[in-house]
């Protein structure tokens, strides 16, 4: 098994995982804090059509976990808001 880091815990996946496939194998359902509420969102269409399950990968905000592949190595973090909330303006 190979490793990505999801807010730094370690993350097996298989390979052809996605990376929101990992974290639901994991025991981790919720990876993004909403702007408006503060709610927590997790995978929910599996197909990358709502948007719950956005994380920021690699630095990079906005990626939906359903749809990128898992790779060794990769940093993988909970996304707050918009993604860019931490960006100054």
């Amino acid at each position: 098994m190979t490793a990505f880091s999801f807010d730094g815990r370690p993350v097996d996946f298989a390979e052809g995982q996605t990376v929101g496939a990992a974290l639901v194998n994991a025991g981790i359902y919720s990876w993004r804090v909403t702007r408006r509420h503060g709610t927590r969102r997790g995978l929910f269409c599996g197909i990358g059509v709502c948007y719950d399950c956005l994380v920021r990968v690699d630095g990079v905000p906005n990626q939906r976990a359903c749809q990128v592949a898992a790779t060794d190595g990769m940093t993988v973090t909970t996304q707050t808001g918009t993604g860019h909330d931490d960006f100054a303006c």
